[in-house]
């Protein structure tokens, strides 16, 4: 069969991808909030190194949900249970896992060049980063901690302070305080799109927190993330770890106050909880993208 070009964005899960740049942003704005300037060649270079890399996670993703069962059992929605490629066109199953291995390889070589140009220092980021690539769906999505942690820890601490490094040659307290944001945003991220996957997820063996726990309890631990992103940034400014305008982040509490209340009442009314699913895709985006300008302007 030909693979035509939208099955291989389904693959990528494109739409989803929007994401990277929000978080690459952020470390744009350490950079330039502790440097003022930065090589434009390398953070294009961060930036497709990040995509790449999102990309991997998204194939394998796709791949060892379609071999391991788990696409044929999950009711898909707009926001979780994959993009329904592989299930409808299993033959590109293989092509999903050369996509995976191909983005795989270009997100460790784009590293490898920034650790000869920048520095030894970045080898222990850029490794757990090509570790949590594969290792998410392949394990750590069976292991509660691991699976609630592993998505901020990529968007956050890693691709945050991997920019900030690639792009400034250092590590910085304000780049790590920067990352808490995406840490706790991403985490609840896909803490929430496990909501409506629990039934599916429990037949193939994963063991995450909504399985674990229940959604009603894991709407309480949503909350308390959702609480921390907004807390990381007040305490950051209140330290000096960030700079003032930093603080234009915080307008996204209009969103997130009737989010956090959503989830908190309809935890156990799927259809119900769709609209808290896409407003917790928006809070992803927008409050990096407004820490990063507030970054920007200092």
């Amino acid at each position: 069969m030909q693979k035509h070009p939208q099955h291989i964005f389904g693959l990528m899960r494109a739409p989803f991808l929007i994401l990277t740049p929000a978080c690459v942003l952020v470390g744009l704005g350490t950079a330039l909030w502790t440097k003022s300037h930065v090589n434009g060649w390398h953070f294009v270079l961060v930036l497709l190194g990040a995509l790449a890399a999102h990309v991997s996670v998204n194939a394998f993703n796709e791949y060892f949900d379609f071999k391991t069962g788990l696409d044929a059992q999950t009711q898909r929605t707009p926001f979780s249970g994959g993009s329904g490629t592989l299930p409808e066109h299993p033959e590109l199953a293989r092509t999903a896992l050369v996509l995976a291995w191909l983005s795989f390889a270009m997100t460790a070589l784009i590293g490898l060049y920034f650790v000869l140009v920048q520095g030894w220092q970045l080898l222990p980021l850029g490794l757990a980063g090509l570790f949590l690539l594969y290792g998410y769906t392949a394990w750590l999505v069976y292991h509660p901690v691991a699976c609630l942690l592993a998505p901020g820890l990529g968007f956050g601490p890693l691709m945050v302070m991997g920019t900030h490094f690639a792009l400034t040659g250092e590590y910085s307290w304000t780049a790590f305080a920067a990352s808490l944001v995406p840490f706790f945003l991403v985490s609840n991220l896909l803490l929430l799109n496990q909501f409506p996957d629990v039934e599916a997820d429990r037949r193939v063996g994963r063991k995450h927190y909504p399985i674990l726990i229940g959604r009603k309890r894991s709407s309480y631990l949503y909350l308390a993330f959702l609480l921390a992103a907004y807390l990381s940034v007040g305490i950051s400014v209140w330290l000096h770890l960030l700079p003032p305008f930093s603080l234009l982040a915080l307008i996204t509490v209009v969103l997130a106050l009737p989010l956090g209340r959503g989830v908190l009442s309809q935890a156990e009314n799927l259809p119900a909880l769709m609209p808290s699913l896409a407003r917790n895709v928006l809070v992803n985006l927008t409050m990096p993208l407004l820490l990063a300008i507030g970054l920007m302007i200092g």
